[in-house]
């Protein structure tokens, strides 16, 4: 018989016996299914039973208590139960489609019959104990009437348990024979399908041929799916088989080798757009803290192997401290002078290789294996260092990411230099340059924004002048009244601390504007600073020079007036504060209020 006939033949007899096998296996699922459904169906009648009987128990238990205790708990169980047995009588009117057979039905009707009963007998007992008649009530639950009912009624449960029990594994049985017998019956046909098809593999299919090609399928299509970990192993043969074999070969090299340079490709890109979204974050960062915080979350991203830290030069140049650190370095002091380190030194990134080719910093601990120092240069100026070492504590190899960590350390070195250079001006453009307290446009700024916004909440504002402050400039010199300056605003700034901004408002005039106080409490501030002002002695250059004194004046808003008059009303008491005299501390508000030293 030819090859084609035998495979004609082979194809309609597995046909048949897969279609014999597949319908035996249908009918038993089906078998299966019933099985099931029977199960459910027990279960469920069960717990209908179950919950029949328990309910009856349980609300009898609740009157009996009721009508001996007289606790109204009780009596809200009985009615709560009474409520779920009524639930359950109705369930027993549905019960027909769990397939319960006519005996059963009437099972279910005598216990619903014989509940009803008892219900009558308890609310009975429950209405004679409400009209008073206790011992009636007792009688009625604990009589024999009663007894025998509930014991019926259990008894009849227990019966319908048992027949539902019976007739659900009966069924069960059946279901099971039929089952079983249609599982052979589908083992059988699916045996024989197997040796139909094991012979004609055996017969049309050769295993020089055969073996080889599906081996070779396999690997074609892991290969077409880029899976170059598949094994390809070596055929000698010199046949087609072999050509076959040794070009997947050369396929499997060539994706290997492709995917190696897309994969460090697709590394070398996302460390770019990394560095990239680190650049913009620098750009936007407004104090160092937050430069410290975006370094701190990119670096382990674009080198998760590498700890580090980032310093700052203090603004004398000779120190660096510590500013932020990721992935916890272990061996780099976090404080430590210029000259300890040299890579700022030279201006170079440097490579501290303990026992190799190069020399160790001094700011590294004497165990310290090897570590990476980039400074950080702007504009030609040194500002800071960023520094990394390998987490597991084996040598720094530094020339796959060199570009990389020079292109960061310049960007947050530009990124620093910006920040100082921004705090340097705007400190120029609100800051007085000879006392360091904020200037009078500050001042106008902080006023008008409070009147905006805050006009309704507490504010105090002093006006402060410093007596004789000319004839002290005429006597001693401009140098000595620059010095006078800068100690007055010293007091001020100690005595106010956190209660208020200090400004100077021009001259020899300040201004302290003191949010969210009350008036006694900034007449008291005044007067503790005008105090310390004219109890300590002032010296300049060795020499003391006496007692200098401040006049205060002081208003309030709202309750003195409106914020846009305050520094109006704080001026008009500082002016009557002079014309009395000076040293004395005046009140818009409260007239009467005014301090003078004794």
């Amino acid at each position: 018989m030819r090859i084609n006939q035998i495979t004609n033949w082979a194809y309609g007899v597995t046909v048949v016996l897969t279609v014999l096998s597949g319908t035996a296996f249908i009918l038993s699922s089906r078998s299966a299914t019933q099985e099931r459904v029977a199960v459910e169906q027990h279960l469920k009648l069960d717990a209908l039973a179950e919950d029949l009987a328990l309910g009856a128990e349980e609300r009898s238990d609740e009157a009996r208590l009721y009508v001996m205790r007289g606790d109204e708990r009780h009596l809200a169980g009985f009615y709560l139960k009474e409520d779920a047995e009524r639930r359950l009588e109705e369930a027993i009117g549905g019960v027909q489609q769990y397939g319960v057979t006519p005996p059963e039905l009437a099972l279910l009707k005598q216990v619903e019959q014989k509940a009803e009963e008892l219900d009558r007998i308890e609310l009975a007992a429950i209405e004679a104990y409400r009209t008073g008649d206790r011992q009636g009530a007792q009688q009625m639950l604990f009589a024999d009437e009663h007894v025998r009912l509930q014991t019926e009624l259990l008894e009849s449960v227990d019966q319908f348990r048992k027949m539902t029990t019976q007739r659900t594994e009966s069924a069960l049985e059946a279901a099971r024979q039929r089952s079983d017998l249609l599982g052979f019956a589908a083992r059988i046909m699916l045996t024989m399908t197997a040796a139909v098809f094991i012979g004609v593999l055996y017969f049309v299919l050769k295993r020089r041929v055969s073996v080889p090609l599906t081996r070779m399928t396999g690997i074609v299509t892991r290969l077409a799916k880029q899976d170059y970990a598949v094994e390809v192993p070596l055929d000698m043969r010199r046949d087609e088989i072999g050509e076959m074999n040794d070009a997947i070969h050369i396929f499997r090299e060539n994706g290997l080798e492709r995917a190696r340079l897309d994969a460090e490709r697709r590394q070398d890109q996302a460390t770019k757009d990394l560095i990239l979204q680190m650049m913009h974050r620098l750009q936007a960062c407004q104090v160092q803290a937050e430069l410290a915080e975006v370094v701190a979350r990119f670096a382990p991203q674009i080198f998760p192997s590498l700890a580090g830290q980032l310093f700052m030069l203090n603004d004398s140049r000779t120190q660096l401290s510590l500013l932020g650190s990721w992935l916890d370095p272990k061996n780099s002091a976090s404080s430590f002078p210029m000259g300890a380190c040299w890579g700022l030194r030279r201006g170079h990134p440097h490579l501290s290789n303990r026992g190799e080719s190069d020399i160790t910093c001094q700011h590294l601990e004497e165990n310290a294996l090897s570590g990476l120092c980039v400074p950080l240069i702007a504009l030609g100026d040194m500002i800071g260092l960023l520094y990394f070492e390998e987490r597991s504590g084996e040598a720094f190899e530094v020339e796959p990411s060199r570009l990389y960590l020079e292109l960061i350390a310049e960007n947050v070195g530009l990124a620093a230099a910006n920040l100082q250079l921004r705090e340097k001006l705007t400190n120029m453009a609100i800051r007085d340059a000879l006392t360091g307290l904020l200037n009078r446009r500050s001042l106008d700024e902080t006023l008008n924004r409070y009147i905006r916004e805050q006009a309704q909440h507490p504010l105090i504002c002093l006006m402060i002048d410093i007596d004789h402050f000319k004839r002290f400039n005429d006597l001693h010199g401009h140098d000595a009244g620059d010095a006078v300056m800068q100690y007055a605003s010293q007091i001020f700034v100690d005595t106010v601390k956190d209660a208020g901004s200090i400004y100077r408002f021009g001259g020899e005039e300040f201004t302290v504007l003191m949010p969210d106080i009350d008036h006694a409490a900034g007449f008291k501030i005044a007067e503790k600073l005008r105090t310390a002002i004219s109890t300590t002695p002032f010296s300049h250059r060795g020499r003391v020079l006496g007692h200098i004194s401040v006049s205060v004046g002081i208003a309030s808003s709202p309750t003195g007036g409106s914020a846009a008059t305050l520094m109006t009303r704080a001026d008009a008491a500082l002016l009557e504060a002079k014309s009395a005299g000076r040293n004395v501390t005046i009140s818009s508000d409260q007239p009467k209020l005014v301090m003078k030293q004794g």
